[in-house]
């Protein structure tokens, strides 16, 4: 979907490519994310160290901050060293920002075309993306690197230079969002859901005790995982996604024929009440239960069907959630009404506020 959105024209791809494509990705993903833990923590633990200078008055703003996080994180274990410099954060942020905002309206309400004016920064934001890009897989495609990052798995695997350069501009449009957005929605929750709250710091505490946050421990967080299927499944994370048909397929008298692209309207099935108790109500215990965790998983938020860009992003929040729940109480500001936008990822139409208190 993203790629058409971006009208780039190199698809024709057919299933097993597509397929083969996937499993690139997610060997991507596992290696990036093996191979910058100690990266990944190192910026979690700055974010906290900011956060615990605050007065407990202070008000944060919470997708700001996640924002900025977000694109520091995915920057680096996507596109490397590059952005260990804060102004090429900013700088590709800026990019980042005017290309997603016309994807996520200016394409699907027709407005960009009409606007010669947006439609020129628009693709003047996209070629500077490009540029970027293509300057990075330059240097990884002639270079030995110690840091294994993402697109060295896409320089590595079996395509060619223009689809080395779609697939990492997807995966690092798309991540960088979601990332950001599942952080802040994950706390959002956890600001206003004490219990839950509890619970985690407690099963982070038991996992960890005094001891460093590693990956291998990491992989013990189940209740955490819980929090974040139930942040996606609340929030709307994603409320439409789209998938090529692996098979020709009947439903009800409509035949699907194969490769046919299908749009999921995931929003509406992820809180649809007869799948799904209080589909309102924030309750990650729902995910106890395996059978909820299969149709989780059958969805593509989970296991097998599991997008990548989803998956980078549940690792960056846990770790990110197991550093700043271990030492900080995550507090809502009083009398706040978060208020829903639904584009191509669920944000919040206002800034979210959260304030914070130190454990110990």
């Amino acid at each position: 979907m993203l790629k058409s959105l971006l009208r780039y024209q190199s698809s024709g791809a057919n299933v097993s490519e597509n397929h083969t494509r996937k499993k690139l990705y997610e060997s991507g993903v596992t290696n990036s994310l093996q191979s910058n833990f100690a990266l990944l923590l190192k910026l979690s633990e700055e974010l906290l160290d900011k956060w615990l200078a605050y007065p407990e008055s202070q008000h944060v703003p919470l997708g700001q901050h996640m924002l900025g996080f977000a694109m520091k994180s995915v920057t680096q274990m996507v596109m490397g060293s590059t952005f260990e410099d804060d102004q090429e954060v900013i700088h590709f942020q800026k990019n980042h920002g005017t290309v997603w905002s016309e994807i996520g309206k200016g394409f699907l309400d027709g407005s960009l075309d009409k606007s010669t004016t947006r439609k020129k920064q628009y693709e003047d934001a996209l070629r500077q993306l490009e540029s970027i890009l293509k300057k990075i897989i330059k240097e990884r495609k002639g270079g030995n690197f110690g840091q294994h990052i993402f697109i060295d798995s896409l320089v590595h695997g079996n395509l060619n230079d223009q689809q080395i350069l779609e697939d990492s501009m997807i995966f690092s449009l798309a991540s960088c969002v979601i990332t950001a957005k599942l952080c802040t929605w994950a706390i959002c929750f956890l600001t206003t859901s004490e219990e839950v709250q509890k619970k985690l710091y407690e099963e982070i505490d038991q996992v960890f005790g005094k001891d460093p946050i590693t990956p291998e421990k990491i992989e013990q967080l189940r209740y955490c995982r819980q929090v974040l299927c139930e942040t996606v499944r609340t929030a709307k994370l994603t409320p439409v996604s789209a998938r090529l048909q692996d098979i020709e397929e009947k439903i009800d008298k409509f035949i699907i024929p194969r490769e046919t692209l299908v749009l999921y309207a995931l929003g509406v099935v992820l809180q649809d009440p007869s799948t799904w108790p209080s589909p309102h109500k924030f309750d990650p215990d729902r995910f106890d239960d395996e059978s909820m965790m299969k149709t989780f998983s059958l969805l593509g938020f989970s296991g097998t069907q599991e997008c990548p860009e989803l998956r980078f992003a549940y690792m960056v929040t846990t770790v990110l959630l197991s550093v700043l729940v271990r030492r900080l109480h995550l507090l809502s500001v009083d009398g706040q009404l978060i208020e829903t936008k639904y584009e191509l990822v669920t944000s919040s139409k206002e800034e979210a506020w959260i304030t914070v208190s130190k454990r110990y």
